[in-house]
């Protein structure tokens, strides 16, 4: 194997498995170590300057970085069901326990630089495109049909979830940097807007559009049958406040969880949801699921809904079909019928949440913006520039149904092909990422930060009691880590982003660290291919995804290899070499930003003769 180049920031990236799987690219052993250290300001910025919204995505975010979380691999061969660290309930005890950040935040800018950029939907990934470039000078106008910035934020995700309050904490931080909120404007014609004289527009409309369900009964029953999105957000805005007794919810996602514990709260006493797939390949995250379970809410899976059923236009119930799934030889799914008699459920009410789409009526197709099969634009996937240059997307309106995360790197990433557009400048031309790497020596024993690993499990999130947040739809669920809970479960992460770098140079060959590693991470042998190699690691190699630390070759002609899946960064190696060719050094990533930081170097200066 080639030696590793471990100057190329995507290196350690990935070591860090954490921020390397979250979309926004969130350093989360920094702001966990800043929460152990009671700092819960500074882990909330550290948060804000990546995520934008850490008390919002700190209750609602779907987490893709702990199922990346190396503490639940390590665990593998010691608990039943390996538990990852509680990131994304870290992330709220930022929120919940930081001072005033206001006069930390960016600044407006003193004067506008003359560019005027419109914001199309006033959620997650507009609000960051405003966040990125109104400190900038950009005069950004956020356009929602809605009173209030949030988008689906505020409409989709009902408050027993995520307080209002918090959403406008949140969404007040961005615009109080200066970008300007247009509530209760929907934008109906694209061609209208344009001729505005905007010199950019970014379309973050979400995807506006519950998918139906066209069965037998459905238009004859239709007073009694939602669209799952469209109900929650006249919950959240309290035009319905009741519903039926008997409540059928459709559909395997995370709407389909929210609607669920919604009718729940709202005088439904039989609700229960019903899905077509088997349960454990619902698309909802497995914590949702849970959680309408913990509240006596049953799940049906493997059932097809084959019609409504009515009597003189009155909804009374539905008939399924039990399925089973089968895959073929290349792996794909089927649905097969039993054959089963039809099962019957009587109800009162159904919620349709099988699915969203996006919705672009108001986006003439003679603008030049190109549209695919799907009636999605087309796009560039890193730059988000639609085929009308000015025009941008992001979010949901984008790519299709994703989550908050996703919206806000989205947002990120306009914000810079918008930044460069404007500058006149290759929009693919995109800033590179950086990174530093700061040694945390501070004696022969001693680190500057926590390198203990402790070996407790993961702790839980404590919960109101559930009769009490059942009988009010605004009261929120989860209580949150007090402090005490944040700092042990701070303790179970392993500090991934303190990397073990090795100097070739200095290496005696003493195998000091390869006796002390208390994982058999480190291996000295032969160099080889990589799956040659793989089978030589004294430790073995389970997950080979994960990447191999090789040196250069050493004075005996052998390699340094270190499986980065199986090192705890806990720097014994580091503690051990008598030589200090081991340090343990604390990898930071520069994201590139909006701003002076994507501008292309200005080229030197040649002096002239004479």
């Amino acid at each position: 194997m080639q030696a590793t180049d471990i100057h190329d920031p995507a290196y350690f990236h990935q070591v860090v498995d954490c921020q390397w799987a979250c979309p926004a690219h969130t350093p989360v052993p920094e702001y966990i170590r800043l929460i152990a250290a009671g700092r819960y300001t500074d882990a909330y910025l550290v948060n804000w300057e990546s995520n934008v919204f850490p008390g919002i995505l700190g209750r609602t975010c779907d987490r893709p970085c702990e199922p990346a979380c190396r503490r639940g691999r390590v665990e593998e061969a010691q608990a039943p069901k390996p538990e990852p660290v509680a990131i994304c309930r870290l992330k709220r005890v930022t929120a919940d326990y930081k001072d005033d950040v206001r006069h930390l935040l960016p600044k407006p800018a003193s004067r506008k630089n003359g560019k005027r950029v419109a914001c199309i939907g006033a959620g997650p990934a507009s609000l960051t495109v405003a966040r990125d470039l109104a400190p900038l000078g950009y005069e950004v106008v956020v356009f929602d049909g809605d009173a209030k910035a949030g988008g689906m934020i505020r409409s989709q995700i009902p408050r027993f979830r995520l307080p209002e309050e918090i959403i406008d904490e949140e969404t007040g931080y961005v615009l109080a940097l200066g970008a300007t909120f247009v509530g209760g404007r929907r934008i109906d014609s694209l061609r209208a807007l344009l001729a505005e004289g905007w010199d950019a527009v970014f379309v973050g409309s979400g995807a506006p559009r519950g998918r139906d369900l066209e069965i037998p009964g459905r238009r004859e029953a239709a007073a009694r049958i939602h669209i799952g999105i469209d109900w929650l957000s006249s919950v959240s805005f309290g035009h319905v406040s009741s519903i039926g007794e008997r409540v059928i919810v459709l559909g395997g996602g995370n709407t389909a969880m929210d609607c669920c514990r919604s009718a729940k709260r709202l005088g439904g006493k039989d609700v229960k949801v019903i899905v077509r797939s088997p349960f454990e390949e619902m698309k909802a995250s497995p914590w949702e699921k849970e959680d309408a379970i913990h509240e006596g809410i049953p799940i049906l899976d493997c059932l097809v809904p084959k019609a409504f059923l009515h009597e003189g236009g009155k909804l009374v119930g539905m008939t399924f079909e039990k399925v089973r799934a089968v895959r073929d030889a290349r792996g794909r799914r089927q649905l097969v019928p039993t054959g089963e008699a039809e099962h019957v459920f009587e109800c009162d009410d159904v919620l349709v949440a099988v699915g969203q789409e996006n919705a672009f009526p108001w986006i003439e197709r003679d603008l030049g913006i190109a549209f695919d099969e799907w009636s999605m634009p087309v796009l560039d996937a890193t730059t988000l520039q639609s085929s009308l240059p000015k025009v941008f997307f992001g979010g949901d309106a984008a790519l299709g149904p994703k989550n908050i995360i996703w919206a806000v790197a989205h947002g990120h990433a306009a914000a810079i092909s918008i930044d460069k557009f404007l500058h006149g400048e290759p929009v693919e031309d995109r800033p590179p990422m950086g990174m530093n790497l700061v040694s945390q020596k501070m004696g022969i024993h001693e680190w500057s930060y926590d390198n203990a690993v402790t070996p407790d499990l993961r702790h839980k999130v404590p919960w109101r009691d559930v009769n009490q947040t059942l009988k009010n739809i605004k009261i929120e669920v989860e209580l949150g880590f007090d402090v005490q809970m944040a700092w042990k479960e701070a303790q179970r992460c392993l500090n991934c982003d303190v990397q073990t770098v090795f100097t070739t140079a200095q290496c005696i060959e003493c195998d000091a660290c390869v006796d002390i590693c208390p994982t058999d991470c480190i291996t000295f042998t032969a160099n080889g291919d990589e799956p040659d190699l793989r089978t030589r690691l004294r430790a073995p190699s389970l997950h080979p995804t994960q990447p191999l630390y090789v040196s250069t070759a050493l004075k005996t002609g052998r390699v340094m290899v270190k499986d980065e899946d199986v090192c705890l960064h806990c720097g014994l190696c580091a503690e051990r070499c008598p030589t200090g060719a081991w340090d343990m050094q604390k990898f930071g990533l520069t994201l590139p930003r909006a701003g002076r930081a994507c501008r292309p170097a200005p080229a030197p200066k040649v002096a002239m003769p004479g």
